[in-house]
């Protein structure tokens, strides 16, 4: 598949045209341990070579360090890419596990500004607000935010978590190109009416851990003993105790699906993720992350296996098996407020 590129999709009726995949940035130099710099910004190139143009970071990811990473890429790649940042996590910086999620007006200017300057740029492409204050009206928040497209700080607004009829309040206030949410094999509970506000609404998703943080690669046979102890998945159910041992086991219908197609376990993963946008009626763009080249090629292959009907039906039941939440806290997810 070398040198073949993905097809292209628009995100949302009048949203940026894109890569029917893209590329999660945050383990680049944030969350997962240590990174080989070199390597991973070799991979923003490839993932470029191979049709990926939505590259997606946030001002918490190691408290700007990782715009601050992608910076140069997207200086020098600014008219083929489509930058997404969010703004609303603000970590403690004395802590950085105790964290405050911020929708306000104010707050939201300054996160704006903060990130236009670790980026380097003058106007960021798509905006999401990271995660949802419930004590903040929405309508409020994205109206500051539709104020930043109307200075031409960003072009497409952007939510992430939300419930389906936070959604529908954010629509009528200014039109939303993207909802981004986990939703993988492992984690599909905002098919519980937000994918279907979406299509409704002409909103485009953008999964995230669509391989289910590395679960569904096959990656782990004992999770809590594999990862480092600077890697964060320690700290999520699903990767801890009896969960992750049983997570581990709910492998088996992928491989045999991935036998057939001669493909990798997070080939089918991904495979089935780009299907749902036929199957639900909207564009859907998950991001992967990697930080290597072997890895994003690999990942962009996914996006040309077709599952047949008999594959799906292996697939189905594996969500319904997955022991564990996909956060310790799962008040600021969209599953959470529903």
């Amino acid at each position: 598949m070398t040198g073949n590129k993905i097809d292209t999709v628009e995100l949302g009726t009048g949203g940026p045209q894109v890569g029917i995949q893209g590329l999660g940035c945050m383990g680049m130099s944030f969350a997962y341990g240590p990174t080989d710099s070199d390597e991973a910004r070799a991979t923003l190139e490839r993932g470029l070579e191979l049709g990926v143009t939505l590259y997606d970071t946030a001002d918490m990811y190691g408290m700007g360090e990782n715009e601050k990473f992608i910076a140069p890429f997207i200086q020098a790649h600014r008219d083929e890419v489509v930058l997404a940042t969010k703004f609303a996590i603000s970590p403690d910086p004395d802590d950085p596990t105790k964290r405050t999620i911020r929708n306000d007006r104010p707050y939201i200017r300054e996160a704006i500004e903060g990130s236009l300057r670790r980026l380097g740029v003058d106007e960021v492409d798509l905006y999401y607000m990271h995660r949802r204050n419930p004590q903040v009206p929405i309508e409020e928040s994205v109206g500051a935010m539709a104020e930043l497209v109307a200075e031409g700080k960003v072009k497409h607004l952007g939510l992430s978590e939300v419930t389906a009829s936070e959604l529908r309040a954010a629509q009528a206030v200014h039109p939303i190109a993207a909802l981004q949410s986990e939703w993988s094999l492992f984690s599909r509970d905002i098919e519980d009416g937000v994918v279907q506000a979406a299509a409704e609404l002409g909103v485009g998703v953008v999964p995230y851990s669509p391989l289910g943080r590395g679960f569904l690669t096959g990656s782990f046979v004992n999770a809590e003993k594999e990862l480092g102890t600077d890697d964060f998945r320690r700290q999520q159910p699903r990767f801890t105790g009896d969960n992750a041992a049983a997570n581990a086991a709910l492998l088996d219908p992928v491989r045999q699906v991935a036998e057939s197609h001669d493909a990798s376990l997070g080939q089918v993963a991904l495979a089935w993720v780009q299907q749902q946008a036929a199957a639900r009626g909207l564009a859907v763009v998950p991001i992967p992350g990697t930080r290597k080249r072997t890895r994003i090629e690999e990942n962009t292959a996914a996006t040309r296996i077709r599952l047949t009907e008999q594959d799906l039906a292996l697939l189905e039941p594996i969500a319904g098996k997955v022991a564990g939440a996909r956060y310790a806290d799962m008040s600021h997810t969209s599953a959470g407020r529903e």
